[in-house]
């Protein structure tokens, strides 16, 4: 690869309003296009590892930019050079970062799959088995268990309707609770 397309163009004319000999360089007693001619390569060398190859002249152009721009005096315009590129290079990964993260969507596997068939069957199952376990209960202690449970009643409520006491529904509840675990499981 040849980086012929990197040196600058040929030199401004007399009549052109800005003469390079007008310019101040903040590289001191070394020649902007000299310093061009022999770090360029160097640079773009640099760049072409780091980044996609459509971009190594775009960068090199940006270094020298930047190097051009300064308004204090570079004692050694390699190395002030080197750490533009290393800016650049580092400037441009984050600003990738940035933008990978802000087009980022999360994703949530509950809501992208629905609902899971495997989990809807066990909870038939259960239902069934819950409904052929009472239908197993005494009416009496099936009706108090489902007045608490599904009607929420409380056991004084339970009590008063059933014209018993306290303890008797709580005694009730208890039986159903232990003959529904030992067939469906907890509840």
């Amino acid at each position: 690869m040849t980086f012929d397309r990197f040196l600058p163009p040929a030199r401004l004319g007399e009549d052109d309003p800005l003469p390079p000999e007008d310019r101040v360089s903040p590289c001191g007693s070394i020649a902007s296009d000299a310093l061009y001619r022999s770090q360029s390569p160097r640079l773009a060398r640099f760049f072409a590892r780091r980044i996609p190859r459509d971009d190594v002249a775009d960068l090199v152009q940006e270094s020298f930019r930047r190097l051009l721009g300064t308004t204090t005096r570079v004692e050694r315009p390699e190395a002030y050079l080197s750490r533009i590129a290393g800016n650049l290079v580092r400037d441009r990964a984050s600003a990738a970062a940035r933008h990978h993260d802000a087009a980022h969507e999360s994703y949530d596997d509950d809501a992208i799959a629905g609902l899971d068939p495997h989990h809807q069957l066990e909870a038939r199952d259960a239902v069934t088995r819950l409904e052929e376990a009472l239908t197993t209960l005494k009416p009496k202690t099936r009706e108090i268990f489902l007045m608490h449970r599904l009607d929420g009643l409380s056991y004084a409520e339970i009590a008063e309707a059933r014209n018993m006491s306290i303890k008797g529904v709580e005694k009730q509840i208890a039986k159903a609770l232990y003959l529904l675990r030992r067939r469906v499981g907890a509840l």
